[in-house]
């Protein structure tokens, strides 16, 4: 028997827990009605609309109740698809997080509530669209005060044991042009699986202004978010769809795919963080050059990154997910040793060393590289594997995160839309990062310090052989400087864009949320990876561009251009080798500075080809037949050889 005085301060909790759904209904219709998409246009509607929203979060989202449940926490947790229902039709945050750091759907996935979470999913792709909507115009207007600019950010590993990292591990170098409310961004790197480069040239176009071609073949709204693919010649449009209500089967295969593996929440923790400045010999404060800029040398103590796992009843376990993955590597050909053609035997062996170092059970601290181990008790429902992948560039670990955006078809949509502010404390990827809510961190921090502490106290619980959570303690090093010319808080609303597509800048934005002293600029900014790898992120350059209107776009198209380029001496570099971006080189400042004066770096390809939601649904689709045929054939071939082996044996 639920007790009511507990919400007697909230009368939605208490509809809720009564089930009086006349009452509940009535609180909803009392509140301001959430903008739809098209509804905001100017930046003056959209802090409007913002009002209208935190009104409305402030009846139906609050958690001001023990085990911090919104409404719609506390529905699920009764089983009462009615209130579920009528909370999300008013526009309740489903990513919200209670006190253990899950949502409602995650609790209603783990709970096999799968009529609520069918519910929670038809309501959340509209609500995260209308969402991004409103806030479009405000994200336009604040990018447009901000300088235009071209910057050059690095990334690349380096380890003091180590010397042929560079040779395995990725890196690259984004370019990024920022005019007006356009932002681009050239990258050649993809992603990570373990140190497996995964490279992809391709280009993001946020536009904020919108685009028309000169001949009216395109013709792009603003606030429009377009992936060009270099290599295959082809463009997309990242939200397209996005504002469409989801089918029923859309929805069915969505809650089946979350219920089919464990629950997983990785997360870094910033709200205690502290800098401490490296000294020298003289003990003074160690300064360095980055680039152009004089920077301060500090040490972040108290950051911490977490791993936490739910087990899904009904779910395929690890060890078989694993498997699954494994079968589909081999089929596609994928070899395991992938280092063997670049390394050394003895090379090879330094590496596993390092990388045994790095995920090894146990606590253990590394003073020099700044990695400690810690792990929850509870049953660790293949916790040495989340440890090889903490970091989020494992690929079995990140595809075992059932509830990871990137896992999501339905969700990747909004994987790209910018978060509601920098007043993030620190992030948790989920799937709530499709809205970017305002997450609490340090409430999921106390959260998870409550659960630790119940767990202790109560000792095993069914709780706690279902739930586990694994930690690791980071020490960064930053560099900050006062001379830089963007100030943290203009660049984060940038990050934002490209945060949830890219994982580096995902955790370049994590740590840019925690307090840096006034008026600095982390120019550079090591983080630890193994305790004896780390990688490095370096702003390397920063040059504002002159006015839009003084950029000499060329006349004839970009295929003519580069025509034109090749003609000229061999050390000259193509218009589309400028568009792709260096493999993990940085380009001189003359090239830079060239090109920034030759090309409009927003004008789109004409000799690209766009590709629709269609078409990628069917490439998806001949993708997974073809892997699902390759299992088959791997499958039959291990089968035969069994049986071979057998009938040797017998014969013997």
């Amino acid at each position: 028997m639920e007790d009511f005085s507990k919400y007697a301060h909230s009368s939605a909790h208490l509809a809720v827990a009564r089930r009086d759904y006349a009452a509940l209904r009535n609180i909803v219709s009392t509140l301001p009605r959430v903008a739809k998409a098209g509804e905001v246009n100017t930046e003056e509607e959209s802090l409007a609309a913002e009002v209208q929203a935190d009104a409305i979060s402030a009846v139906i989202d609050r958690r001001d109740v023990p085990g911090r449940e919104t409404p719609l926490h506390l529905a699920v947790r009764l089983r009462d698809p009615v209130s579920a229902e009528i909370l999300m039709a008013a526009g309740a945050d489903w990513s919200l997080q209670n006190e253990n750091g899950w949502s409602a759907l995650q609790e209603a996935v783990c709970n096999r509530e799968e009529s609520i979470a069918m519910i929670i999913a038809r309501h959340y792709q509209p609500l995260a669209w209308a969402k991004w909507c409103r806030r479009l115009p405000r994200i336009v207007a604040s990018a447009t005060r901000i300088r235009d600019f071209y910057m050059e950010i690095t990334f690349h590993f380096e380890s003091t044991v180590i010397p042929f990292i560079g040779r395995i591990a990725p890196s690259d170098t984004y370019r990024i042009w920022k005019r007006g409310s356009n932002l681009r961004a050239d990258m050649t790197l993809a992603g990570f699986d373990g140190f497996r480069i995964q490279r992809s040239d391709q280009t993001f176009l946020f536009l904020g202004e919108g685009y028309s071609s000169e001949d009216g073949n395109v013709n792009l709204q603003p606030g429009s978010l377009i992936v060009l693919a270099h290599k295959e010649k082809e463009i997309t449009n990242a939200l397209e769809g996005a504002g469409a209500q989801p089918t029923e089967a859309e929805v069915a295969h969505e809650v089946a795919l979350m219920s089919q593996t464990n629950m997983y929440r990785p997360g870094i923790d910033v709200t205690q963080a502290e800098l401490i400045s490296h000294l020298n010999w003289r003990r003074q404060e160690r300064t360095e050059m980055v680039g152009n800029w004089k920077a301060k040398v500090y040490d972040m103590l108290h950051v911490m990154v977490s791993v936490k796992s739910r087990r899904v009843p009904g779910a395929m376990t690890d060890e078989e997910l694993f498997s699954v993955d494994d079968e589909e590597r081999t089929a596609n050909g994928e070899n395991n040793d992938e280092y063997d053609d670049v390394l050394t035997a003895e090379e090879r062996m330094q590496l596993d060393s390092a990388l045994r170092m790095g995920n090894s059970d146990g606590p253990c601290e590394d003073d020099e590289h700044g990695v400690v181990e810690c792990q929850e008790n509870g049953e660790a429902n293949g916790v040495s594997k989340d440890k090889k992948s903490w970091f989020g560039w494992n690929k079995k670990g990140s595809k075992n995160a059932g509830d990871d955006p990137e896992d999501s078809k339905i969700l990747k949509k909004f994987s790209k839309l910018a978060p509601e502010g920098s007043n993030h404390k620190a992030l948790d990827h989920q799937k709530s990062t499709s809205e970017f809510p305002k997450e609490d961190m340090g409430d999921s921090k106390r959260g998870k310090d409550k659960s630790s502490k119940k767990k202790k106290k109560k000792g095993p619980t069914s709780e706690t052989k279902h739930e586990s959570e694994y930690k690791k303690g980071l020490r960064p090093v930053l560099w900050l400087t006062p001379d830089f010319p963007l100030k943290t808080d203009e660049l984060l609303p940038l990050l934002d864009i490209l945060a949830n597509k890219v994982k580096a800048v995902r955790r370049l934005r994590e740590l840019l949320t925690t307090k840096l002293p006034h008026g600095t600029f982390p120019v550079k900014v090591a983080i630890p990876i193994v305790p004896t790898i780390r990688v490095l992120v370096t702003f390397t350059k920063f040059e504002e561009l002159q006015p839009s209107e003084e950029f000499s776009t060329p006349l004839s198209s970009p295929a003519h251009f580069q025509d034109a380029k090749s003609k000229d001496s061999e050390g000259s570099v193509s218009w589309i080798s400028w568009m792709r971006g260096s493999r993990g080189g940085q380009s001189s400042d003359s090239d830079s500075h060239r090109y920034k004066d030759e090309v409009d770096p927003f004008l789109i390809p004409s000799d690209y080809t766009w590709v629709d939601a269609n078409e990628k649904k069917r490439r998806l689709k001949a993708k997974k037949a073809k892997s699902k045929k390759h299992r088959k054939q791997a499958a039959a071939r291990n089968g035969e050889g069994t049986t071979h082996q057998a009938s040797e044996e017998v014969e013997e």
